[in-house]
């Protein structure tokens, strides 16, 4: 059926919007989250809608599922589906569309899953909603489902709660809620963001030949043109609340004509094949020494023979010289954050030695490492959560020196002038995190760790949340600050792109082990691990060489 219309026609369109602008509150900064935005969504493509946070692609998305706050409003323009406009459309009638003609896969799955309930109770409440089917087929078709999007033993994951799951199993399931009623649209929101490279290789790779064997629609949101070049058919980038260009992906990474789209494909990360120059090492003596650490994880019970063991870093050794970075990187679960911890003392460790300076941390007390502390610091990978939403920037820079014995009017005046080096205002001193996106929040965090004037920097996941030009701005100032203070970093990620711009050496991690380390032009050039290669071969949007030159030329 699909096969035999005409592309162009308009029974070719799945979705259309027409001039839609949604209005904010009065006291924001914009006037509006999307103002006079068109675009279609055609039958069997996947479009891809891109932009930085902000730029209204959420807005747009929840405008069209009939989700916006109340304090949002459309206030003018159509939502057209399948000619119908669901602009003032009535709730019942708009609740029989969800899950049967268009259907949302949510950005973060823990959030969007009820810890509640099961997995196969949860895909079985949408079919149950809107009246299909009886309980016994209800629970066959969840089974059907979960063994569609290529879960392991679909008959034991329906019986297991979302919190049991990886990040990439959940986002599986709620991929099985969406297809629950086989859908003719559905809109994934940012499905990939804080996935590892592998797993996100999969959920795409899912998406697309769901999107093939069913001849669905997709509307697809992201801020990554690694991996529009992955999957869309055709592209809308979005700025501010406006569609700045669309057209067909091939034309728009080929030939981007909008300043804002060539800025966002030259920041996309990629694998360089170059050794970065680090910086000039005051002492060829290794700052850190980590010799045959180890940490195992243990839950149950040992006297019911329930218990389960989990080697969460496994005889890992390195050595970390002076001014010099080297990435950790692996899956989810690989041991990347869980050695990140024990290298703060955050996690006390079951074996082995971590020299700083020569001295083991490891075997120090709190009381002994608490002078230490100063010289480690930790730049955490959420900056909405890592910083305390009741005090003012001001305080969270300088309470920590001040409990070590720094004079509050020098915490203060060091405070401002951090603040000014990592690129922000320094009346933010006065202000509160809920006043600042996720890249200046990042940047207090960035601040916070500098205060004490480290001489190690654990970023663990530092730039996973953000958008690829704010992460490109956070990799440059990090990269600036090491130069100019010398400071040794362990940068951990899962994202080998963003590794290649920063790391002198690299160590891949799987299953607790490192598994191979060298420098980023041996691991990614000539990997020797087959984990490795998988890793390297995961990675989207490695075919945006042409479309960056073309960026970068302007």
């Amino acid at each position: 059926m699909i096969a035999s219309i005409q592309p162009g026609s308009p029974d070719d369109v799945a979705l259309s919007v027409r001039d839609l602008t949604v209005t904010l509150p009065q006291g924001m900064e914009r006037t509006h989250a999307v103002e006079n935005i068109s675009f279609d969504l055609r039958r069997g493509q996947i479009l891809c809608i891109i932009g930085e946070s902000g730029s209204g692609k959420s807005v747009t998305a929840n405008a069209i599922m009939g989700l916006l706050p109340k304090v949002i409003r459309v206030s003018s323009g159509e939502i057209l589906l399948d000619g119908s406009n669901i602009i003032g459309m009535p709730v019942e009638k708009l609740l029989s569309l969800r899950g049967r003609v268009v259907s949302m896969i949510f950005q973060d799955p823990l959030s969007a899953l009820n810890p509640l309930m099961t997995v196969g109770a949860q895909i079985e409440e949408v079919m149950a909603a809107h009246g299909e089917g009886t309980r016994k087929s209800r629970r066959s078709r969840a089974i059907q489902l979960l063994a569609e999007v290529g879960l392991p033993d679909p008959e034991l994951m329906y019986h297991q709660y979302p919190f049991r799951l990886s990040g990439g199993q959940r986002q599986r399931v709620m991929i099985a809620m969406a297809l629950a009623l086989e859908p003719a649209i559905l809109i994934a929101d940012e499905p990939t963001t804080a996935l590892d490279v592998t797993t996100q290789a999969q959920i795409l790779n899912l998406i697309r030949d769901i999107q093939r064997r069913k001849g669905m629609s997709v509307m697809f949101i992201t801020h990554d043109f690694g991996v529009v070049a992955e999957i869309a058919d055709s592209v809308v980038v979005m700025e501010k609340g406006n569609v700045v260009e669309q057209g067909s992906a091939q034309r728009v990474l080929q030939s981007p004509k909008h300043p804002y789209t060539r800025r966002l494909i030259a920041a996309v990360p990629h694998l360089t094949g170059e050794n970065r120059t680090p910086p000039q090492a005051s002492s060829k003596t290794p700052i850190l020494k980590v010799e045959g650490l180890v940490k195992t994880y243990r839950s149950g019970s040992a006297l019911f023979g329930s218990q389960r063991i989990v080697p969460a870093v496994n005889e890992v050794s390195f050595d970390l010289g002076a001014g010099r970075t080297l990435g950790v990187v692996g899956e989810s679960g690989s041991g990347k954050s869980s050695l990140g911890r024990l290298l703060i003392k955050l996690l006390d460790s079951d074996g082995g030695a971590i020299l700083f300076e020569g001295r083991d941390i490891a075997r120090l007390s709190e009381t002994e490492f608490r002078q230490l502390r100063p010289q480690i610091q930790m730049i955490f990978q959420d900056p909405f959560a890592s910083l305390n939403p009741r005090s003012t920037v001001g305080y969270i820079l300088t309470v920590g020196p001040v409990a070590h014995g720094m004079p509050y009017a020098r915490a203060r005046a060091e405070a401002q002038e951090l603040l000014a080096h990592v690129g922000l205002d320094p009346r933010a001193f006065g202000r509160y995190p809920h006043e600042f996106s996720g890249g200046q929040r990042q940047r207090i965090g960035i601040a916070r760790a500098l205060m004490f004037k480290p001489k190690l920097l654990i970023a663990d996941e530092a730039v996973s949340a953000l958008d690829v030009s704010i992460q490109a701005q956070i990799l440059m100032l990090l990269d600036q600050i090491q130069r100019e203070t010398g400071v040794s970093m362990i940068f951990i990620t899962h994202d080998l792109r963003v590794a290649s711009q920063i790391c002198d050496e690299i160590a891949v991690m799987q299953k607790g082990r490192i598994v191979e380390c060298g420098p980023p032009s041996q691991i990614f050039l000539d990997p020797r691990s087959a984990y490795t290669r998988e890793l390297v071969a995961a990675i989207p949007g490695e075919q945006l060489t042409g479309a960056r030159r073309v960026a970068a030329n302007g």
